[in-house]
């Protein structure tokens, strides 16, 4: 028999929160679903001090990525109704926060850093969500060409614009 690929991987493991985002968003159905619906929401991002040596050199970018924690989400579902359409798909095949770990990403515009903090804008993140960790946005590594964008090719641009900057999911979900 061969070896399982997996067999020396944790099932779970340990992840540090860096910091805490600040955001004027308290209620998830009043959440923008992406950064694009945000219309310029202003947020800040309070690192942790015994992190803030990690953000060093960051000022230079004009856009960060935010890797956080779905704290307030619903238990994980392998197949849902997202926010964009009306017919279900596998949880992977998008990107809402009901997922078996509940890992979010924003690309937000850094404005400036204040020492442990940055102010952010296109925020799409609920206050006191936990940050798991910051990348920076480098087009050289990010953009890709020829790219294909599954059932989202069928949302239309009116739709998506609606349903993306406020969020009213049903009852169930």
């Amino acid at each position: 028999m061969g070896t399982n690929a997996t067999s020396n991987t944790p099932q779970e493991f340990v992840m540090r929160v860096i910091g805490y985002v600040r955001s004027p968003y308290t209620d998830p159905a009043a959440t923008p679903i992406q950064p694009v619906y945000t219309d310029g929401c202003e947020a800040r991002v309070e690192i942790l001090p015994e992190y803030e040596a990690g953000l060093r050199d960051l000022e230079g970018f004009s856009h960060i990525y935010l890797i956080y924690y779905f704290h307030r989400a619903k238990p994980a579902q392998l197949t849902l109704q997202p926010y964009l359409e009306d017919v279900e798909h596998g949880v992977f095949a998008t990107r809402a926060p009901h997922r078996p770990n509940p890992i979010g990403f924003s690309v937000v515009r850094l404005v400036e850093r204040q020492g442990n903090a940055l102010i952010v804008e296109d925020v799409d993140i609920l206050d006191g969500t936990p940050l798991l960790d910051i990348k920076p946005f480098v087009p050289r590594f990010d953009y890709r060409e020829g790219v294909r964008v599954g059932w989202q090719e069928q949302v239309a641009e009116e739709a998506a614009q609606t349903r993306g900057r406020r969020l009213h999911p049903p009852e169930d979900s």
